[in-house]
């Protein structure tokens, strides 16, 4: 099956219509690294001169430098070297999602279009780090066509529900804290006709800047006025988590300096962080790894697939699950810092699995039983008056 991808790319152009070496990126990234321009030319496949060149000529073009050499000390970048960085790093988190969507609805199109009728399996779902790794997966060892499409976790949920999606992506904390995520949830979930799919346990918490040097080892450390914070939108599981996090403790958001910041992903946040806009973050461990951050670990999660129970018979969900059992998706998770795998694609039910939900199903249960004894105690004639 062919397939597309989008990645974003800079283009920055002057009035003589010069447009910047996309390499220059590639190029300060590894100069940023590796502290020598001997070693990012080398990382990049170019010759020192052809590097040295690069950058000479663009920090013309910008008119200050980018890369500073300094005897004994290697080249570090220079302060508007670094912003270029941070600021593509953050614009590729923020916009990656939103590409994949489109990518994946283009490739279906393409797929109809060479009449190529391989099954399409649809998955909504809350951007993460391993469900990421599952049309990879598929695309290597089936030829089921996927339609993953990144939302946040009440969005996915809701496709689901309306018929818009086979599979929704959501995540809830371990523990009596996952309770209010099942809350906000429970519009969409039916024990009776709906089924989890475990896919991965992993790890939150606090980005820092490494060493941490503002010293940030807790929640309440975020209330701090020297303290400044960047928040996932909300809506997301995270920001969920976070809030219900503070509310254990107290503690009012409205503190948090940064609190109405907003970024929509883990690799987002973690940029934000990075390029010192910040100095403290929510979210996984895999994004505070990607970006060089510490990371203050704070709370447990699980990641569900949930499906309609017919779905689990279909032929592509079938594969899906035999592949979220072996060991390549094992592999790739445990390359993910805070992430654990160990019984993905086991089958569990909604009641035993979230907590409140088994409750709510209990009460719904006995509504009938309720209703027949209020009948049986109700003075004869007053039904037709409350009619």
């Amino acid at each position: 099956m062919k397939r597309m991808e989008i990645r974003p790319a800079w283009v920055f152009s002057n009035e003589a219509g010069e447009q910047v070496d996309h390499r220059l990126f590639d190029l300060l990234h590894a100069v940023h690294e590796s502290g020598k321009l001997t070693m990012a030319a080398q990382r990049v496949a170019m010759s020192y001169r052809h590097a040295w060149n690069i950058i000479a000529r663009w920090s013309a073009f910008f008119g200050a430098d980018l890369v500073v050499l300094e005897q004994g000390r290697g080249a570090q970048l220079s302060p508007l070297g670094e912003k270029l960085i941070w600021a593509e790093a953050r614009a590729r988190a923020r916009l990656l999602p939103q590409l994949e969507n489109i990518a994946s609805e283009l490739n279906l199109e393409i797929s109809r279009a060479l009449a190529e009728h391989s099954p399409t399996l649809r998955i909504h779902a809350s951007y993460g780090y391993a469900v990421a790794q599952l049309p990879e997966l598929l695309r290597r060892h089936t030829r089921i066509g996927l339609d993953l499409q990144y939302l946040s976790a009440a969005d996915a949920l809701a496709s689901l529900a309306r018929g818009a999606c086979d599979i929704a992506g959501f995540h809830v904390p371990e523990g009596e804290r996952g309770a209010r995520a099942v809350a906000e949830y429970r519009s969409w979930l039916s024990p009776a006709t709906q089924t989890l799919i475990y896919l991965v346990h992993r790890q939150q918490g606090i980005f820092v800047k490494p060493g941490n040097p503002k010293r940030i080892e807790s929640i309440a450390a975020l209330t701090r006025a020297d303290v400044r914070f960047i928040n996932r939108q909300r809506g997301s599981g995270t920001r969920l988590l976070l809030e219900t996090l503070l509310e254990e403790q107290g503690l009012d958001p409205r503190a948090i300096n940064g609190w109405p910041n907003e970024e929509y992903t883990h690799a987002a946040v973690a940029a934000y962080v990075a390029s010192g806009m910040a100095d403290a973050g929510f979210g996984v461990q895999a994004a505070a790894r990607d970006f060089h951050l510490d990371f203050v670990p704070v709370a447990s999660e699980r990641y569900f697939l949930l499906a309609r129970r017919e779905t689990l018979a279909y032929p592509s969900v079938q594969e899906l699950l035999r592949l979220l059992r072996g060991p390549e998706f094992d592999e790739l998770t445990r390359s993910l810092p805070g992430y654990r795998a160990d019984r993905a694609g086991e089958i569990m039910e909604l009641s035993q699995v979230l907590p409140g939900l088994g409750e709510r199903v209990r009460l719904r249960a006995s509504e009938p039983q309720a209703a027949a004894r209020r009948a049986r105690r109700r003075p004869k004639g007053t039904e037709r008056a409350q009619r």
